[in-house]
This record gives structure tokens, C-alpha cells and sequence, in this order.
């Protein structure tokens, strides 16, 4: 749980007046966690952690029981087995989860095509359109609530509000498996109890900055001038902060958000220095990004690679093609060039990363070829891996050199 999520409940009571509220912000509760859980309902009640269970790994997702030792995502996995060594910790599925995605955002756009998903696990939606068919906000939320456990057996949490940020904070104060309505006329009873850190654009800094002013709720922070805001904090984010403190939030629900970057990453298990497996690494994530780019019928021009060393320093390197691509060698033979140009085959890394922009629909590339030249046949060759990978898991084939013995040094 963020810092964010650790606040207190609303003491007024809002009422369920829906008048006017059309935003439904809607959030999975601990969501890879129960995705796991439908599957091993022995664990249910218990302290469950999911995260890679290496040394370098992160939290990915908490139960609300491992919660209330203080785990939250992406803490240190070492951090959270000290506070919670009780817990039982749970290798990440990523397709497993995806799929369950998708299902999700199914069933949010049968309701209504005004779907905005901010993440694999949360959407903002504009019912607006859907009343006469089916209800008012509240009514939907809660069918959509059922059916979401009906179909994939898992919570969600709903806010219901007329702005986008007024309904995300409402979906954080109902969980786990709530529904709170914030009435228009009891937004402002609603947000000045609240400490100044639940505003959006309210990081660390800025909360300290608000403190030393003697800010500490957000009723305090819409008592001060916006003068005054934009003189310690900047034009704009005092502007923001003090339209966010009166509950004004213009922001529509947008579907349909186009990828601007496609991009996988890796953190090694212990720090790695040998080219030949950090070759073997960008070649897993070039793989990795290529799927994906294929799946939401992307190409790409723009390759880049990041590469941390050891001691935190980072530094990117990018190329633009000179045609879009979704095929896999193509990245990884670029990820390779720019890995050898950086200088650090040497050097000791902690991560690397590929990723692709510059996007275009697939549909609207037409790849020329040139005099004499042949087609590779590597996009046939992924696009049959694709398929069956679909059919039998994303690891059922796999380039030879990726087909590795164990204990290498990297997470599985």
C-alpha cells in the first residue's frame, strides 16, 4: 500500500446522492495477489507476498493481511520478509495476470465505451451515456463490482464522483471490495479533512515544502491564496494544488489512449559483467517487447537501451531505424549495437532495458524491399510463436540461446 493509500476514512457521512456523478473510478483489490489466491484458496486470511523471491526482487502485490505489517509495492523483498517473515511468498505470472486484464476491461466497456485504464488493474470510466440503459452511476458500479466476481473471482473497489481525481480518492477510502458515492455538494466535506499528500502531484518534497508553511490537510491548503501557492511551489503546481483543493478537476475520461513506448526491463538477481549473458538478456527482452508490440499491433522506429551499473548510475542510448518494426531479431540486433557502443561490456550492470518508440498502427506500414533483397521470414517465424505462446504459455518456445541452465545469476 502506497503512502497514499494510508488514509483515514471520510467522518462525514456523504449520503448516496448520485446526481451528477458519472466517473466511476474502478481498482482491483491486491490484485496479482488474488489472482493468485483463486487458485490456492488454503492461503485466503493469510499474509501473501508476490514478488520475484531473489535478493534484487521487489514486491509486485500484497494481501491486505501482509499489508498490515507494512509491506507494500515495490518494497525491497528484503524489507518485507524482515517485517512480515511469516508471509508466503509467491513468484509474479505476468500472463496469468494480463489475461485476467483483460477480462476486466471487458466487462468495463460492455457497460460503456468511455473506458480510460490507467493500469493493468485500474480504469476510469464515463457512465454518463449509460443511465437511460441501465441505471444511475452507483447502480452500474455495483453491477459491475458483481460481475467481476462472478467472471473472474476476484474484488474491486469503486468510487463514484463527478471528477476523475475526486473518484480515484473515493476507490482508495472503500477498500478492499467497496463502493463510496462523494455526493457534488459534499466533495468539499469530503477533501479538507484529508492530509495534503492524497493530492495528486503531492510527492515527498512537496508535501515537506506544505508542512513548512504549516500546511498539513487539504482544507489548510485551500485557505491559502494561490499566490501565494505558486510563489513556493511554481505557477503551475500551485495552480494545480490549489483547483485541486476545491475539488476542481476538468480532466474527461479519455479512451483509447495510444502507446507512446513499449518497453521490458530486467534486474539481475546479482550484478553481471559478462557480455555474453547480457547479450542473452536483450535478446529475452527484445523478445519480450516485440510480443507485446505485436499483440496491440504496433510498429516501431526508435530502439533504445538502458543499462544501470552497479552503482546506480544510468545511462540510455536510442537509434531510430529506418523503418517501423515488430520483429524481435531486428530489436535485439539493435539493443546489441548500441550495448557495444556504450562501453561497458566491462563494466558490471544491475539492469538492463529495451524498449521501442515512436509508434505507428501496423496496419498503415507497407516494408519495401529493396533491389535484390529477400524477405528474412523472422516476423512469419514470431508471429508462429505468437500463436503458441497463446495456446501453451509465453515460455513454450523459445530462441535456442534463451533456453538457459539455471542458477546464471539472473531471476527467473
Amino acid at each position: 500500500m502506497s503512502r497514499k493509500q494510508q488514509m483515514p476514512r471520510p467522518g462525514t457521512d456523504l449520503g448516496a446522492d448520485d446526481t451528477g456523478c458519472p466517473i466511476l473510478h474502478v481498482d482491483m483489490d491486491a490484485f496479482y495477489a488474488s489472482v493468485e489466491l483463486r487458485e490456492r484458496p488454503e492461503l485466503k486470511g493469510a499474509p501473501v507476498i508476490i514478488g520475484a523471491p531473489g535478493a534484487r526482487g521487489v514486491v509486485l502485490s500484497a494481501t491486505y493481511e501482509a499489508r498490515r505489517f507494512g509491506v507494500h509495492s515495490a518494497m525491497p523483498m528484503t524489507r518485507a520478509r524482515r517485517l512480515c517473515p511469516q508471509a508466503v511468498i509467491i513468484p509474479p505470472s505476468r500472463g496469468k495476470y494480463a489475461e485476467v486484464s483483460r477480462g476486466v476491461m471487458e466487462i468495463f466497456r460492455t457497460f460503456t465505451p468511455e473506458v480510460e485504464p490507467i493500469a493493468s488493474d485500474e480504469a476510469f470510466l464515463d457512465v454518463g451515456g449509460a443511465r437511460k440503459r441501465l441505471g444511475p452511476p452507483a447502480a452500474i458500479a455495483a453491477m459491475i463490482r458483481g460481475q467481476v466476481a462472478r467472471e473472474h473471482g476476484i474484488t474491486c473497489s469503486v468510487g463514484v464522483a463527478n471528477s476523475k481525481f475526486v473518484a480515484k480518492l473515493a476507490s482508495q477510502h472503500c477498500k478492499p471490495d467497496g463502493l463510496l458515492v462523494v455526493p457534488v455538494d459534499k466533495v468539499v466535506d469530503f477533501l479538507h479533512p484529508l492530509p495534503v499528500g492524497a493530492l495528486w502531484g503531492v510527492g515527498e518534497r512537496t508535501e515537506q515544502s506544505l508542512v513548512r508553511l504549516g500546511i498539513r490537510t487539504v482544507g489548510e491548503l485551500a485557505g491559502v491564496p494561490v499566490a501565494t501557492l505558486q510563489r513556493h511551489l511554481g505557477q503551475a503546481a500551485g495552480a494545480h494544488l490549489a483547483a485541486l483543493a476545491w475539488g476542481r478537476d476538468e480532466r474527461p475520461v479519455t479512451p483509447h489512449v495510444p502507446d507512446k513506448s513499449i518497453g521490458a526491463e530486467e534486474t539481475f538477481a546479482t550484478d553481471v559483467d559478462d557480455p555474453v549473458k547480457i547479450r542473452r538478456e536483450l535478446l529475452r527482452l527484445s523478445e519480450r517487447v516485440a510480443a507485446r508490440l505485436r499483440e496491440g499491433g504496433h510498429v516501431g522506429r526508435t530502439v533504445s537501451v538502458k543499462l544501470r551499473r552497479a552503482d546506480f548510475s544510468t545511462i540510455s542510448r536510442s537509434r531510430t531505424l529506418r523503418e517501423p518494426t515488430d520483429v524481435a531479431q531486428v530489436l535485439y540486433a539493435t539493443a546489441c549495437d548500441l550495448y557495444t557502443a556504450a562501453g561497458l561490456e566491462k563494466v558490471r550492470l544491475r539492469l538492463v532495458g529495451v524498449r521501442v518508440e515512436n509508434l505507428r498502427p501496423a496496419g498503415e506500414v507497407t516494408r519495401q524491399l529493396g533491389l535484390g533483397e529477400r524477405e528474412t521470414g523472422w516476423r512469419e517465424a514470431e508471429q508462429a510463436m505468437d500463436r503458441a505462446a497463446r495456446r501453451f504459455g509465453r515460455d513454450a518456445v523459445l530462441p535456442a540461446s534463451l533456453v538457459r541452465p539455471p542458477f546464471d545469476g539472473m531471476d527467473p
